[in-house]
């Protein structure tokens, strides 16, 4: 059976991410009710952490480990993406529902696409931009149909939930120096950080510890939409770029709106479902872009698992190394071919 091409893959990684994450939406909105932001937000990301360790003796080895290095990135990381997204998050979902703000996380990948390009300089063509203003136009439908017909309460509880894309589009960015390092350990590291900070918060706050039933429920949204959808995403990233799987992963608000819609929530008018329709379009604008001219690319030298049927590592070792792949063999120097690849292997500025 043929292996799938690093693009193809990466997609694939993004998409089941994306359902990931995408399913607990409404489920966090019914099993929070009446859990603080930031109880609900230190659980969520106890079960990230959680289920990252229980699956880690398990796992393929992926990539290096964590060093001191990494411990500022990782705190700013857990600072946007494992306390103040998850916070905005359950907070907008008590004031605007789980429908329309499951249909405004998708400015998500608007934000992510942005910083991907100030950041790191990832390609944003004409396709692209015209997708990422139908997002928006999207989102502005949304957020015009919850002022109109529920109030100046749910309009609030949107800008929330905007503000946790933002949020997490920042995560993601920082993220994507880190997609290079075990997934699990990045996970584990980023969750706990998290724990700790809004279990702090929280305590200084005065929330009020959640009964039994809604923590363990939380606590399994958070290994199965936090935990395993980071590691997901962390494994498309090295294969696609920032960019690009933040535009795959916007596919998964749609399926927690739809969830949220057949579990009651009826926080949507006939805007709402225009927005809808007009952020699918965008999204489905982002996923066709094709990204084909020719590049030239530098040497690069550097030291990490990986194969020699990938159509870039495709150098030799010495001493020899059997098989196709291997868990911790240098590259060495090579030169890569000139192809349109957005890993992390391959930035460039056109």
């Amino acid at each position: 059976m043929r292996a799938l091409s690093p693009i193809t893959s990466g997609v694939v990684l993004a998409v089941a991410s994306a359902l990931a994450f995408g399913v607990t939406t409404p489920l966090i909105a019914a099993f929070g009710a009446g859990v603080g932001p930031l109880a609900t937000a230190a659980l969520l990301y106890a079960g990230a952490a959680a289920a990252s360790l229980a699956v880690s003796p398990f796992a393929t080895s992926s990539g290096h480990s964590l060093t001191r290095r990494e411990l500022p990135r990782l705190i700013a990381v857990a600072g946007f993406g494992a306390v103040l997204a998850p916070a905005l998050l359950v907070w907008g979902l008590a004031r605007a529902g789980a429908t329309a703000s499951a249909l405004v996380l998708n400015l998500e990948a608007v934000f992510t696409v942005v910083l991907a390009r100030l950041v790191y300089h990832e390609h944003i063509g004409r396709r692209v931009a015209l997708a990422v203003a139908v997002i928006l136009a999207g989102g502005l439908l949304v957020a015009l149909d919850q002022a109109q017909t529920f109030g100046t309460v749910q309009l609030i509880g949107l800008v929330a939930v905007l503000g946790a894309t933002a949020s997490w589009a920042a995560d993601n960015t920082l993220t994507r120096a880190l997609a290079d390092i075990e997934p699990g350990q990045v996970v584990a590291a980023k969750g706990a950080l998290g724990v700790i900070a809004t279990t702090a918060l929280a305590l200084m706050l005065g929330e009020r510890a959640p009964a039994l039933g809604p923590a363990l429920l939380l606590t399994v949204c958070g290994a199965t939409g936090y935990g395993l959808s980071l590691r997901l995403y962390l494994l498309a990233q090295r294969r696609i770029g920032a960019a690009r799987t933040g535009s795959v992963f916007a596919t998964g608000p749609f399926v927690g709106a739809a969830l949220a819609w057949l579990l009651g929530d009826r926080h949507a008018g006939v805007l709402t479902a225009l927005g809808a329709v007009t952020l699918g379009v965008g999204v489905l604008l982002h996923l066709t872009e094709r990204h084909s001219h020719r590049h030239i690319h530098v040497s690069v030298e550097h030291d990490h698992p990986h194969r020699h049927d990938d159509g870039h590592h495709d150098h030799p070792h010495d001493p020899p190394v059997e098989g196709r792949a291997h868990p911790r063999a240098s590259s060495r120097t090579h030169r890569a071919r000139p192809r349109a690849r957005p890993d992390i292997h391959h930035e460039h500025i056109h």
